[in-house]
């Protein structure tokens, strides 16, 4: 019998198994698959490799405008996609390692209560059933499956499915406008592949600061992806080897898209259907688990972490999660604070952003201030050949407290960790306008940008 045994092993999952077995508990872990669960085998990493190959065919593209004549360059899939499965390896690999170096027992199946201190798992062997004093469960998230017919055609793809295509359509249609949509089209497009995005909502990038997702548009669009809102695909159907999309409007327009594959990329649901909860009384809500601040089920000694439970389903919320569910079932009291969550989206330029909107500010009734600094203006952008994009700080008009930073540009996906840092620290846009930041670096963004809530960016010309 274990002290713990965590179902899952992914980010929240491998993250709990190690801290509680850091913390001395007898630790079991299972998994149904692969560790690393979607983010190291289908998501982060994986599609991490393929956008940093549309990167540097871009900078190929891009190399006549520093003295470079390149001459007609040539692509191999095949090539890219054993890169992408050694680095995938190299990693879940390593995750194993850290996993039998903290004497974590690994076990792989599909895990099921049967009630509150005991699961059936069920494997290539045959089924056991293991009692354990506590459970964390991360069991992450898949694909959700919108009601489109015609969804059994062929090449329609989920983002689990479009990492093991064996070559570069030469047209796509992605159904959803999110992150994850998003990002494909980026990478697809970068890649020499005719994208059409379809969004339900009025906007791409719902959850992103309006007046940056509208630039991420405009930005995409430039490049030549097509981008339809406020608008779903209804049908599909096969026509010889492509594949015919009725699109309709809210506006009652109704259009016909032809792709030689369909995408859908319209969000993810808890992966949760297969523990058999109500065996041990879990409560649920549209198979979500409920949890508290401490990561706790309403059963005692179960917990849950990561897209299975959390809102967010981003890897580092499940990561901390999984910190803190460990610590707890260690005997810590340890809450879960997510006031400073940063997103990352990797766009071309990359978009990131932490912490408050300014819609969401005026939902909230607070008054604002906003600084805006141009990445035009940055001497190492402009270095880099990347001056499209800005930083946008929110603070409050009183104390002018950051309550939200979006930053567009070249590294803006590690550039957020500062602000993260500011705003843990409850800084105020003062704090970061008196930073002495290293030049030339995109980091001189950030302090112009908290200038700017002042009224005094340096390298801005004076207004009116």
């Amino acid at each position: 019998m274990a002290d713990l045994t965590v179902i899952g092993g992914g980010p929240g999952g491998y993250v709990a198994a190690i801290r509680a077995a850091q913390l001395g508990c007898n630790v079991r872990l299972i998994e149904g698959e692969k560790v690393g669960g979607t983010c190291l085998n289908r998501g982060c990493i994986p599609t991490k490799v393929l956008l940093h190959a549309a990167e540097l065919k871009s900078n190929f593209d891009r190399a006549r405008d520093y003295g470079f004549s390149v001459k007609e360059s040539t692509f191999d899939w095949k090539v890219l996609m054993d890169r992408k499965d050694a680095t995938v390896k190299q990693l879940t690999d390593g995750v194993a390692t850290l996993l039998e170096s903290w004497g974590v027992d690994v076990i792989y199946g599909e895990a099921s209560f049967v009630n509150s201190k005991e699961i059936v798992v069920k494997n290539g062997n045959g089924t056991s059933e293991l009692r354990s004093d506590s459970f964390i469960i991360a069991t992450g998230s898949k694909p959700s499956m919108p009601p489109i017919e015609g969804l059994q055609c062929r090449n329609v793809l989920t983002s689990d499915d479009v990492l093991q295509i064996q070559e570069i359509p030469s047209s796509m249609l992605i159904v959803g406008g999110g992150v994850i949509g998003i990002e494909f089209a980026t990478l697809f497009s970068g890649l020499g592949c005719h994208v059409t995005v379809v969004e339900f909502l009025p906007r791409i990038l719902s959850n992103i600061d309006e007046e940056m997702a509208s630039y991420v548009h405009e930005i995409l669009s430039s490049k030549g992806i097509t981008i339809h809102v406020a608008a779903k695909v209804t049908k599909i159907e096969e026509r010889g080897s492509s594949l015919v999309v009725s699109v309709q409007k809210t506006s009652g327009e109704n259009i016909t898209v032809e792709a030689g594959h369909l995408l859908l990329a319209s969000g993810r649901v808890p992966n949760t259907q297969a523990l058999n909860l109500t065996n041990a009384g879990v409560e649920t809500e549209r198979g979500r688990i409920k949890t508290d601040k401490f990561m706790r089920t309403n059963v005692p000694n179960i917990y849950a972490v990561g897209d299975c439970t959390s809102p967010y389903m981003l890897a580092h919320v499940a990561m901390a999660e999984g910190e803190i569910a460990a610590e707890n079932v260690a005997g810590g009291m340890r809450e879960m604070d997510c006031s400073v969550v940063p997103a990352c989206i990797f766009t071309s330029p990359e978009l990131a952003s932490v912490g408050m909107s300014e819609l969401d500010c005026q939902k909230a009734g607070i008054p604002v201030k906003v600084g805006r600094f141009p990445m035009v203006g940055n001497g190492r952008a402009l270095t880099l050949g990347e001056a499209e994009g800005m930083v946008k700080i929110v603070a409050d008009s009183r104390y002018e407290k950051v309550l939200g930073v979006h930053i567009l540009g070249p590294n803006a996906t590690e550039l957020i960790s500062t602000a993260c840092m500011a705003m843990k620290l409850e800084a105020t846009a003062d704090e970061i306008a008196q930073l002495i930041v290293a030049h030339p670096t995109v980091g001189e963004a950030l302090k112009e940008a908290a200038l700017s809530v002042q009224g005094r960016a340096i390298h801005l010309p004076k207004e009116g």
